[in-house]
Formats: C-alpha cells, sequence, structure tokens
C-alpha cells in the first residue's frame, strides 16, 4: 500500500506540477535547463513528463490491486520483478543518466533511492517466506 500511495502521489505531482517538482528535486537553474528552451522543447518535454506521470499513476494503481489479491505465490512473483525492475533503473542511472551534463550531480541520490526500494520489496519477501515456513 505504501508504494502505490508513493507511486500515485508522484504519478499526479508529474502531470499536473512537472515544472514545480523539477525545481523543488534538481534547483530552479536545472530546472529550466530541463523544461527545453523553444516553446516546441517546451511542448514535447512537457506531453512526455506527462506520460510519464501517468504511467506512474497506472503503476501506482496496479501496485493497489495488487495489495488486495490473496495469493502468496503471485504477491511473491510480483515482488521479484518490482526487486528486478528497480535494481535495472539503478544500473541505467549508474551507466547513461550520471553521464548527463544537467543531472549528473543527481545520480548517486537517485541509485540509492532505487536501491533503498528494492530492498524494501525484498524485505517484504523475507517477511512472506518467514509467514509461509513458520
Amino acid at each position: 500500500m505504501l508504494h502505490s500511495l508513493v507511486a500515485l502521489t508522484s504519478g499526479t505531482f508529474m502531470m499536473f506540477y512537472s515544472p514545480q517538482v523539477f525545481a523543488f528535486s534538481h534547483g530552479s537553474e536545472t530546472a529550466s535547463k530541463l523544461l527545453g528552451s523553444t516553446p516546441r522543447d517546451q511542448l514535447l518535454i512537457q506531453t512526455s513528463d506527462s506520460f510519464s506521470g501517468l504511467l506512474l499513476f497506472a503503476v501506482g494503481f496496479l501496485l493497489f490491486m495488487v495489495a488486495f489479491v490473496k495469493d502468496r505465490d503471485f504477491q511473491s512473483f510480483f515482488a521479484k520483478g518490482c526487486v528486478v525492475l528497480h535494481i535495472a533503473m539503478g544500473i541505467w542511472r549508474i551507466y547513461f543518466e550520471r553521464k548527463l551534463e544537467d543531472l549528473g550531480r543527481d545520480w548517486l541520490r537517485l541509485v540509492v533511492g532505487d536501491f533503498v526500494l528494492a530492498i524494501s520489496w525484498v524485505l517484504f519477501l523475507v517477511y512472506s517466506w518467514r509467514e509461509k515456513y513458520d
């Protein structure tokens, strides 16, 4: 439920408040660079951010639905997929995102966040294994 709430909130902010989120997370100078310099670039970036936010909102809704599934095997399978997804995102940030000039200083913080989220799913798996084998 916690992951669902975070994804729903983040997706909503990305769809409707992306300039403010960029300014809060990256600083106002970097945020102005990330929002584009020409009106066409700004429209493309805003559209991309809105679709990314919509995708994150859909993932949050999916997590909310999965939270009510009673099948432990499915829950375990889903949690393993989330671990792999977060680790893959961390690897993506290490190899590609840190090379971007404007986002280069934030990559370490984001990688740590990805790995913390992966560890939270691992803790869920450990907890469910403990229930299963007690």
